[in-house]
């Protein structure tokens, strides 16, 4: 059966069909030259059991390799004029006897392939022009096919540094400090994924980039369980990270079912779309009976984590550092956080404050009613062995604006 073609080979069958019909030949074909072998990527034929989409032939027994080596002119009305030509397995069978072969050059300068018309009875008529016509022919090809020629390298990149990543078990896992705000004591940590420093993109570009190659579930499951690992030396939970798709595949609930759930807290971004909330509780909802909490993470820096919020009744909420960086000395912050605190609190989940650097920060986040904080004030993030006895953190009491004229008032 004929494969299906694509929108983009629809449309060079389309030029292709242009050129059959102006230079009355049998065929036109599109082919891929790749160092080794001719494709015919697309073919438009009058004799199609002669010429079929998907055929390959040795690349340097090719007229279209002989034509780019200067052996053969671009045009050949009587192949017979041209012993190199007749020598050529394709002057037996199919028995060409003439032929128009011009390159299909990518943007960049890179040699895709040809653009080809060829025809079983010798043609005198074929002249330059028809050169000219198939040259900007295969120029509109060209402008087709690069955006598939451009997702394929893409593809093949990601997949050579992710595949021995996941060979490897995953990417490497450590831990940053999560900080009661009033005791200053470390309560929690959350899993962070690291991957090779070379690659120079954040976590989770690269979980996104593993998702658009079809490797993104399995990353994320190794990556859990890795995270999983640290529940042995660390004291307290662990917040692991999970994007909804992944969370609602047979493996995530294997694995959840092989942990102790009451130190897990199971943390959904903001950005990430939740395609089914029913799905997404039918999951949950054995988990949570048992210990799991659920936490919604980067609040604050959009819309839908309020939508997140509102359904998936979770028990912690994660501000997102966009709204913490700065919190101690601007007044607009200071009474957004506010407002989430008390929204948090209203539905009953604990907030823990992302991205603390500085002691001002934390001591303004405690004055909010901030629960738990994180960020770099508290630790940066450690492989587990350096994070077994961490100290408590002093935390001190925020000044009101009675004592200080200076700080703002909280909302409310």
């Amino acid at each position: 059966m004929k494969k299906r073609r694509s929108d983009a080979d629809q449309q060079v069958a389309e030029l292709l069909r242009t050129a059959k019909d102006s230079l009355q030949l049998s065929v036109a074909f599109l082919s891929r030259l790749d160092g080794t072998t001719q494709h015919l990527e697309v073919v438009e034929s009058s004799v199609p059991f002669l010429f079929q989409e998907g055929n390959q032939q040795r690349q340097e027994t090719s007229f279209c390799q002989a034509v780019l080596d200067g052996r053969l002119p671009a045009v050949i009305p009587d192949v017979r004029q041209h012993p190199v030509a007749m020598s050529l397995p394709a002057a037996r069978l199919p028995r060409i006897r003439s032929y128009v072969s011009v390159p299909v050059v990518l943007s960049d300068g890179e040699l895709y392939g040809t653009f080809c018309a060829a025809g079983l009875t010798s043609d005198k008529g074929l002249t330059k022009r028809d050169q000219s016509l198939m040259t900007v022919l295969a120029s509109a090809a060209a402008v087709i096919v690069e955006p598939t020629v451009r997702e394929r390298e893409r593809r093949g990149e990601l997949l050579g540094r992710l595949e021995p990543v996941l060979a490897d078990g995953g990417p490497v896992v450590v831990l940053q400090p999560i900080v009661d705000l009033v005791t200053g004591r470390r309560v929690g940590s959350e899993a962070l994924s690291r991957f090779p420093a070379s690659w120079g993109k954040a976590p989770d570009v690269c979980f996104e980039e593993a998702h658009s190659v079809g490797l993104g579930h399995e990353l994320e499951l190794l990556a859990l369980r890795r995270a999983a690992e640290h529940l042995d030396v660390v004291e307290g939970y662990v917040a692991m990270n999970i994007s909804p798709a992944t969370l609602v595949q047979p493996e995530f609930a294997a694995l959840m079912a092989t942990l102790p759930l009451e130190r897990v807290l199971l943390e959904l971004s903001e950005h990430d779309q939740v395609a089914d909330y029913d799905a997404l509780a039918a999951v949950l909802g054995p988990m949570r009976a048992r210990g799991l909490r659920l936490a919604i993470d980067d609040v604050g820096a959009g819309f839908s984590s309020l939508r997140h919020i509102v359904i998936t009744a979770p028990d912690v909420i994660k501000l997102d550092r966009s709204i913490v960086s700065g919190v101690d000395v601007d007044p607009v912050l200071t009474r957004l956080v506010s407002s989430l605190v008390e929204f948090g609190h209203g539905c009953g989940a604990s907030v823990v404050a992302e991205g603390v650097e500085t002691a001002p920060e934390a001591a303004a986040l405690r004055g909010l009613g901030v629960d738990l904080g994180q960020g770099w004030h508290f630790g940066r993030p450690e492989h587990p062995g350096a994070a077994v006895a961490a100290p408590p953190v002093q935390v001190p009491r925020a000044r009101t604006a009675a004592e200080d004229p200076a700080v703002p008032a909280p909302a409310g």
